[in-house]
């Protein structure tokens, strides 16, 4: 069995051959927002995120048979070896603890309230991070390609983002030239920060850009009004949160959640459907549309090559 110290050198050769390999490539492409590291040796149970000069780090909480002193000595040897190897201040590094997630459990999880943000850019455009007050940051790093495909085809065309989050797939489809943008999402608090991403992008047309708070199954279901050309629809893997008017699990409802936003399509649209259900199986069979590709592959960014825990398709008429 390796020793404390063996270990720390294999995590440490390990951290250096990945960092040095992907910070070429991130800075050959303008990404200043990447993922380092996800759990590449078992003893090392942690994800490390770049974003501009900060560092953000999930442990994994699992079954380690380590006493408090223990962990926290462990701890404390894998924030040396992080900070020596990406040559980064201690105090921009922010830590975070993330439980295994099961299907049952939210997506979005606030666990402090700090409210500090500062502004990254990627692809030309300013998100606003969050690395203190919820396990996620505010941007999903592992949707950055889908992202510029949504944009490189919306030019005069009118996008629905769906379970929008802070909106970063809206704020793409605003400089890619999309005629109108709505956003959709049940929190406040994502919806007011999808507007403060249009903010800080100088976004601010009215008559073209609309943030609405409401629950997206009921969105879709009772939507009567014009129609789109594409819609992200991302949702959660399960939420059974207060505000909605019944549960949504995706294994489940994705095909009635397809179908509707089929409904809300002009002719030839396409919609953007992915979810983080690694166990997922679309329903091809009883989705109304006339193609479903699987684009994940194609979707998949080079920081997350072997990593990605999501599935992505493109859908249409």
């Amino acid at each position: 069995m390796a020793s404390q110290e063996e270990k720390l050198n294999m995590f440490q050769n390990r951290l250096n051959k990945v960092f040095k390999h992907k910070k070429k490539i991130a800075a050959k492409q303008g990404v200043d927002c990447w993922r380092v590291y996800d759990h590449d040796l078992p003893e090392f149970p942690i994800c490390i995120e770049l974003y501009g000069n900060k560092v953000y780090i999930a442990e994994y909480l699992r079954r380690h048979g380590m006493t408090d002193e223990e962990h926290n000595l462990w701890l404390d040897e894998a924030l040396a070896v992080i900070v020596n190897t990406l040559q980064v201040d201690i105090n921009l590094i922010y830590l975070k603890q993330r439980r295994k997630m099961d299907h049952r459990n939210q997506q979005y999880e606030k666990v402090d309230s700090v409210k500090e943000y500062f502004e990254v850019i990627e692809n030309g455009m300013k998100f606003r991070i969050n690395l203190d007050d919820y396990l996620d940051t505010g941007l999903f790093l592992d949707h950055r390609i889908t992202r510029k495909m949504v944009m490189d085809q919306c030019k005069d065309l009118s996008v629905l983002n769906l379970f929008c989050y802070t909106g970063s797939f809206s704020v793409y489809a605003a400089f890619g030239g999309a005629s109108r943008v709505v956003s959709v999402d049940m929190s406040n608090t994502y919806i007011s920060w999808a507007e403060e991403n249009f903010k800080a992008n100088n976004l601010a047309d009215e008559t073209k850009y609309s943030f609405l708070r409401e629950d997206v199954i009921q969105y879709i279901e009772k939507n009567n009004g014009p129609k789109f050309d594409i819609i992200i629809v991302d949702p959660p893997t399960f939420s059974n949160s207060k505000k909605m008017k019944d549960f949504f699990d995706v294994q489940i409802h994705h095909v009635s959640l397809i179908n509707n936003c089929i409904k809300m399509l002009n002719e030839g649209g396409t919609i953007y459907f992915s979810t983080n259900l690694t166990t997922f199986q679309i329903d091809k069979d009883n989705i109304k549309a006339t193609n479903i590709k699987d684009i994940t592959r194609q979707t998949t960014p080079f920081d997350f090559e072997g990593k990605l825990q999501r599935w992505c398709y493109k859908i249409q008429m």
